[in-house]
C-alpha cells in the first residue's frame, strides 16, 4: 500500500499458486483464498491469479520457465506492479526473477506475512521479534536485483525501509542487527520469565487458534476487557493475559496468543518463541476453531502441527467451536461432534454457551486439584493466611491447640503449602 498526501493507492497484485502432489484445484483455490485475505490485509488489491500442475519444483523459478514468463507478460498487461508466490521461493528463484522482471517485485508468502507482521507490531518485544524474523529471512535473499525497487515508493514487501535496507545496507551489518536483536530478545525473555514465576502457582488457560477465529473476541467476552479486534489476520501480535474467574473456588489466567495460519514462517515462529510461551507453559489449552469455515479441519490440523513444533502437544486441550449462531445445517452441527467429540460449541460474539465453555474449563481444573488437611499452632498468624490464599476452604475448625483446616486447591499451589509447612 502506497501513500500519497491525500490519497492511498492500494498496489496492484498478482497470486501465483501450484498444485503439487497430494493437492487438488479445491485445495490449491483455499490457499489462494487465504493468499488474497493475506494481501488484502497487507493493502494489496488482487487482480488475478495464475496456477499450474506441477509434478517437481523448477530449482530456477519454481514453476516452468515457459510460465514464469507468461505470468511476467500477464502482469505487465494488468498493470500489475507485485507479484506474490503462495510457496516460499528461494534466494536463488527470487534473483532470477529479479532478472527478467523489469520494474516487478516478486515476494513469496512468507515474505507478506512479515510485511502484515511488521504492519501490526506495536510493543517493543513485538516488534523486536518480527525485526528478527525479518532479517533473518532477508539475509540470504540480499542481493543487487534488488536494486530496481522504487526508494521513494516502498510498498508491500519493502515496509519499514525494506528497500533502502536491502540497497544500503549490507550483509555484515544485517548480521550486526541481527546479533543485537537476539540479545534484546534475550533481555525481554528474562522479563517475561520473571513474570511468569509470579504467576506459576495460578491456574493457566491459553487460548490458540487460527487468525480470525474470534479468539479476541471471545477472550473480552469472558474476561471484560477491551483487546483491538479487527476482522483482518494478524490484528493482535502481542499476548494479553488476565484474570478470569471460573466459579467462587476456580480462577484461572487467561492469555490471548497471536493467530496461527498454515505455512507460517519458521522464521517467525523462532522468534516469537517467547510470546509463545504463554502456550507452553500453560495447563490447559483452549483451541478455538470457526466452525462456520469450510476449512475447519484443516485448520485443526495446522494448529496441532503449530503445537508440535512448539513441543506443545502433550498439553490438555479443549476444542472451542465458535460462530455456532451462523450455522443452519444440523448436519453440520453432528458431523463436528463426531469429529470434536469434546468440544463446546459457543457464540463469543453472541455470548451464547459461555457458561457451558467455562463449566467445562472447571471440570479440567478439578482434575489437577488437591485436598489435603493442615494444621496451625496460634502462634503461626501469617502461615495462616498465607495458607487460606488462593485455594477453597472446605472446612476451619479451632482447637484447643490452634487451627485445623482443609482446603483444595491447584496442585503447584498445595506444594508451595506443603514445602513452606515442613
Amino acid at each position: 500500500m502506497i501513500r500519497g498526501f491525500d490519497t492511498v493507492v492500494k498496489e496492484k497484485a498478482l497470486l501465483v499458486g501450484t498444485i503439487t502432489r497430494g493437492m487438488d484445484e479445491y485445495d490449491l483455490s483455499d490457499h489462494l483464498d487465504e493468499l488474497n485475505m493475506l494481501a488484502d490485509t497487507a493493502g494489496a488489491e488482487v487482480v488475478g491469479r495464475v496456477t499450474q500442475k506441477i509434478n517437481k519444483i523448477n530449482p530456477a523459478f519454481y514453476i516452468g520457465k515457459g510460465k514464469a514468463e507468461q505470468v511476467l507478460s500477464q502482469a505487465e498487461e494488468l498493470n500489475v506492479s507485485l507479484l506474490i508466490f503462495d510457496n516460499e521461493l528461494s534466494p536463488a528463484q527470487i534473483k532470477n526473477y529479479h532478472k527478467i522482471a523489469k520494474d516487478l517485485k516478486v515476494i513469496d508468502r512468507s515474505a507478506l506475512i512479515l510485511d502484515i507482521f511488521q504492519k501490526h507490531a506495536n510493543t517493543r518485544e513485538a516488534r523486536t521479534q518480527v525485526d528478527l524474523a525479518y532479517y533473518e529471512y532477508l539475509l540470504p535473499r540480499l542481493t543487487r536485483q534488488w536494486t530496481h525497487l522504487e526508494r521513494q515508493m516502498g510498498g508491500i514487501g519493502t515496509r519499514a525501509g525494506m528497500g533502502e535496507t536491502q540497497i544500503e545496507i549490507d550483509r555484515r551489518l544485517i548480521r550486526e542487527r541481527i546479533s543485537r536483536l537476539k540479545k534484546d530478545l534475550k533481555k525481554i525473555e528474562k522479563e517475561r520469565q520473571t513474570q511468569s514465576k509470579k504467576r506459576a502457582e495460578e491456574f493457566r488457560c491459553a487460548l490458540v487458534g487460527y487468525t480470525n477465529a474470534g479468539k479476541s473476541t471471545l477472550f473480552n467476552a469472558l474476561t471484560g476487557s477491551k483487546v483491538y479486534i479487527q476482522d483482518q489476520l494478524f490484528a493482535t501480535l502481542d499476548t494479553t493475559i488476565r484474570h478470569l474467574e471460573i466459579s467462587e473456588s476456580h480462577k484461572v489466567l487467561l492469555s490471548d496468543t497471536v493467530g496461527f495460519i498454515r505455512k507460517l514462517p519458521h522464521h517467525l515462529v523462532a522468534s516469537f518463541r517467547s510470546t509463545l510461551k504463554e502456550v507452553i507453559e500453560a495447563n490447559l489449552l483452549l483451541i478455538l476453531l470457526d466452525m462456520s469455515s469450510p476449512q475447519i479441519i484443516e485448520h485443526a490440523e495446522t494448529i496441532e502441527n503449530v503445537l508440535k513444533d512448539l513441543d506443545a502437544q502433550k498439553i490438555p486441550t479443549l476444542f472451542v467451536l465458535n460462530k455456532v449462531d451462523l450455522i443452519t445445517d444440523d448436519n453440520l452441527v453432528l458431523k463436528l461432534q463426531r469429529r470434536f467429540p469434546d468440544s463446546v460449541m459457543i457464540s463469543a460474539k453472541s455470548h451464547l454457551r459461555l457458561s457451558e465453555l467455562k463449566k467445562r474449563i472447571g471440570g479440567l481444573m478439578e482434575i489437577e486439584y488437591e485436598t489435603i488437611d493442615l494444621s496451625f499452632s496460634f502462634d503461626e498468624g501469617k502461615m495462616i493466611a498465607k495458607a487460606q490464599e488462593g485455594v477453597e476452604v472446605i472446612e476451619r475448625e479451632w482447637t484447643e491447640n490452634g487451627l485445623q483446616l482443609r482446603i483444595r486447591g491447584h496442585r503447584t499451589r498445595i506444594e508451595k503449602l506443603l514445602k513452606n509447612k515442613i
